[in-house]
This record gives structure tokens, sequence and C-alpha cells, in this order.
């Protein structure tokens, strides 16, 4: 049996700002608004609630205010409040009807009153007195006012005033603001997002890292990278070291043994994931020995989705070049969201668009509507007229383009350290997240 984790405590210090208390431990929160933080605080106590295998239980407090809150480890939750006060007063019938006067004394009878018949009475009428919930401690708040400019002149202005003079944030600042509350948005169920195409070298990998990252470092964590190629993949070599080679195949092999994740808590699978501490998401990669013979196939995938998906918010699998695999297959059929990737290439750009009509055939067209495509600059110097003629074509076949620059610090194939991309790597990024998650 699982220990319980000790409750957790949530001191909601403005529309912006909570602090988690568990245990000795405490974490702060901050989100860009009320409705973002009411978000954050409840990812916060899912992921106690995933480590624990079990419900977790919280306490909101805001001044005098407490309110009690249970959250499961699929992320649903419950206001755990007392049952609502009831006015049982008794409404008797006979109080609909005015009584008669009473007659004079002399006429009252001098033998023993005769028994008055009983009057029915009408059940209690009871009416349900309305509490605040949680949802309302936080909506009380507000929008938590203007935003406040941190970049910019308009920050300059904020900073070298302290505060006095603080324009709104402006133009690129309230973009990367709004972009940032979209990937922010809550979800209503684990989401599974596929990265897609059939070439080798179309950065498929790169851009289920960077996805995966924009995602996680936005949303506080439950994001998973899983390499699904069938053999062996890159993705675990792209991403930072971990003190573990385990793979998606050593997971599914201890997957046989069925007592192994029976009720068992988040923490099970820091022995299979690498977790990326600074942008805050794991990675499943694939096998990694040269001289195995195993294999993932569609039966393996689906064990494997339906595991990780008990854990994880958000997966954004990277897909191996043969789309005729099994797994291959299987993903995009679990599929959320497909993400067609290609450099501005005509070979790899034609890979691309042959994929999506032989998706189509498949009776993947529906998917394929709704798609994101993604353009990537294999130079510093990019073709401007073939960018111009790939997005157009992508803009007719799926829901939408983005164009990503080249960045010097992906060129060398190793671990990606996100700290060096350039700010429009970042930004072309979260574009390309914010667009995502529009769609999940």
């Amino acid at each position: 049996m699982n220990s319980r984790h000790p409750d957790a405590t949530v001191h909601i210090l403005s529309s912006t700002v909570a602090e988690l208390h568990v245990g000795s431990d405490v974490a702060e929160v901050v989100a860009p608004d009320s409705l973002a933080l009411r978000d954050r605080v409840v990812e916060e106590i899912r992921q106690i609630a995933a480590s624990a295998g079990e419900p977790a239980h919280a306490t909101l407090v805001e001044g005098s205010s407490r309110w009690p809150l249970v959250v499961h480890p699929d992320g649903t939750f419950d206001e755990a409040l007392e049952e609502a006060a009831v006015d049982t007063t008794a409404v008797p019938v006979a109080a609909a009807v005015p009584a008669p006067a009473p007659a004079p004394a002399a006429a009252l009878p001098v033998t023993a009153p005769t028994p008055v018949p009983a009057v029915p009475t009408l059940a209690p009428v009871t009416e349900e007195v309305a509490r605040p919930t949680v949802q309302d401690l936080l909506d009380s708040r507000g929008g938590g006012g203007r935003p406040r400019a941190t970049t910019g002149w308009q920050g300059a202005v904020r900073r070298a005033t302290g505060g006095l003079i603080s324009p709104a944030p402006g133009r690129v600042e309230q973009s990367r603001l709004d972009r940032e509350k979209r990937v922010q948005r809550r979800l209503d169920a684990p989401r599974t997002i596929v990265v897609l195409n059939p070439k080798g070298g179309a950065h498929k990998t790169t851009s289920t890292l960077l996805l995966a990252a924009t995602f996680g470092t936005l949303r506080g964590g439950a994001t998973l990278a899983w390499d699904n190629n069938e053999t062996r993949g890159t993705l675990g070599w792209r991403a930072q070291h971990a003190p573990h080679h385990r793979t998606a195949v050593d997971l599914l092999e201890d997957l046989d043994e069925a007592s192994n994740f029976r009720g068992s808590s988040l923490a099970a699978l820091d022995h299979y994931v690498r977790t990326q501490v600074d942008a805050r998401f794991d990675v499943l990669a694939s096998d990694e020995d040269a001289a195995a013979s195993s294999t993932i196939d569609a039966a393996a995938f689906d064990r494997l989705h339906a595991l990780l998906r008990r854990y994880y918010r958000l997966m954004i699998v990277d897909t191996g070049n043969n789309m005729r695999a099994s797994n291959w297959v299987a993903a995009v059929a679990a599929a959320d969201q497909l993400v067609i990737v290609s450099t501005v290439r005509e070979d790899t750009a034609a890979s691309a668009a042959w994929l999506l009509d032989g998706l189509r055939e498949k009776g993947f067209g529906r998917k394929i509507d709704e798609a994101v495509t993604v353009l990537t600059a294999p130079s510093s110097r990019p073709d401007r007229k073939l960018e111009s003629r790939l997005s157009q074509h992508f803009e007719q076949v799926t829901s939408a383009v983005v164009n990503a620059p080249f960045d010097p610090s992906l060129v060398d194939g190793g671990p990606i350290d996100f700290d060096a991309l350039s700010p429009e790597t970042r930004d072309a990024w979260l574009t390309v997240a914010a667009t995502v998650a529009d769609r999940l």
C-alpha cells in the first residue's frame, strides 16, 4: 500500500501568486491571471496525487477563508465542501387559513372540551443555502488588474520610476503574454501530439524536444517527449543526460509483470524516463542497444500509451521514418493533434506532402485537416521564394503553418541546450505551441 503524502495547503497571496506547502516543502506558484493560477494550483496538486497513486487533499487559504479541495491523479478535482445547511422549518397547512375568532367566555360549554381532530401538515420544505466555492474565491479577484510591462521602453520606464509610472505591455510583449496564456489553457483530459515526416533529417526530433520544453516550462510539468521509433531513435541522445540508460523497451518488459505497476506512483517511472529539470519535462527514449533484436509494435505502443497517459497531461511523440510500421500507424491513430515538420527544402517538403496524401488514403483525412505544419529554415539564409511556395501549399492542406528560424545552437546534433536558443527561436516555438494548444 502506498504511503499517503501529507495534505497540501495553498496560500493565495494575490490573483497571480500562491504558495504551496506540503510538509516542510514550500513552492511558489505564479500565473498571469486568476484563472491560470487556479489551473496551476490544481496541476501542482495533481502531480502529488499521481505520485501517490491516490487523490491528494489540499486546503486553499486566503485571509480567514479556507476551501477544502481534492484533486485526483487524472486531474479532475472536487471542491470538498461540507453539506450546505438547510432550513427545516415546517410549514403547517393551517397556517394558510385564518383561525376563527375565539367565542366569548360565557358561551363556552362547561363540559369537557371535544377533542380537535389532528390537522395534517406538509413535509418540511428545505432550501439549500448557496455557499462560495474555490472557483468563486479565485474569480472574485478578477483578472489581476492591468498587466505590467516588463520589456521594451514600457518596462524600462516602470523600472526607472519604481513602478510609479507603469505603462501597459507593448505590442510585442502583449503578443507573448497572449500566446503563453493559450499554451497554459486547461485540458479536460490527457492529450497526445504526434510529430511526423517519413524523411530523416526533417527536424522531427528537434521539434519534439522544443515543443516539450515550451509546454513543460509554461505548464509546469506533466509533459513527456516520447521516442516511438520501432528500433532506435535519437531523442534520448538529443536530451540532457540522465543517471540511467533505460528505454521504452525496458518499460515494456517490466509491464509484462502487471504487479509492478498496479497502483504504482509516478516515482516508479523515474527509473525509465529522463527528467529535463530546467525545462520541466521527461523523455522516454527508444531502444539504444545496437545488438538488441526487440522492436516496438502497435500492441506495445498501445500498452505503453495506456500507462503513460495515467501520469502525463501532454505527450509529444517523435516518430520514425517508416510509415508502414505498425507502431507508427498506432501513434497516428492515438494522436489528438498531428504536427507535420519539414525543413525548407524541396525533398523534405515533398516527403511531407507525400505523407499527407498517404494518410488521407488511410482514412486520417480529418486529422490532416486539423494538423499544424512547421517549416524550419535549414540555414541562416533560407530560400525565401521556396519558403513562400511551401507555406502556400501546406496552408491549403493543413490548418496552419508556422515558420521557425535557423538556430546555430541546434546544428551539432548533441544534447539541446535550451538556454542557448536565440530569442527568435524561443518566440517561434512559443507560436508553434500556442497554435497546437488551440486545437487540443
